[in-house]
């Protein structure tokens, strides 16, 4: 029986599913992040039907780069996913204001490196546990 203070070891499989799930938000954010970083003109153009003037393109690409690091970062990746959070949070937010049809796209990344760090990060288990604990 493991103690509260310990999660069980996570499989291979499980390590390799939560990676796989974690690379797509991952990916996705990075090339938003790159696209916003070379001012890319259809983001230009995205952000200022969005209403968000331009002098602030570089700052979220930067602020979205620093939240995948964080993310990334072996030590780090409970804080990365809250991080990414409140960043997809916004992005939909943005979306719904802008009556942007793909807003519902930031919640399913956001599910999708929940649900890979819930399957690779041992650690989350214990925070987030799926199954009723038996006696």
């Amino acid at each position: 029986m493991q103690s509260m203070t310990q999660a069980a070891p996570v499989s291979k499989a499980a390590q390799w599913t939560g990676w796989v799930l974690s690379a797509i938000p991952v990916l996705v954010i990075l090339m938003a992040s790159i696209m916003k970083l070379v001012k890319a003109a259809a983001v230009v153009e995205a952000m200022a039907r969005a209403g968000i003037p331009e002098n602030l393109i570089v700052p979220v690409g930067v602020i979205e780069l620093i939240c995948i690091v964080i993310y990334l970062i072996p030590s780090t990746p409970i804080l990365g996913a809250i991080l990414m959070t409140g960043l997809l949070g916004g992005a939909t937010m943005t979306g719904l204001r802008a009556g942007d049809p793909s807003f519902p796209m930031p919640i399913v990344m956001g599910v999708l490196a929940w649900a890979g760090l819930w399957l690779r990060e041992p650690r989350l288990k214990l925070l987030i546990p799926l199954r009723r604990k038996e006696n």
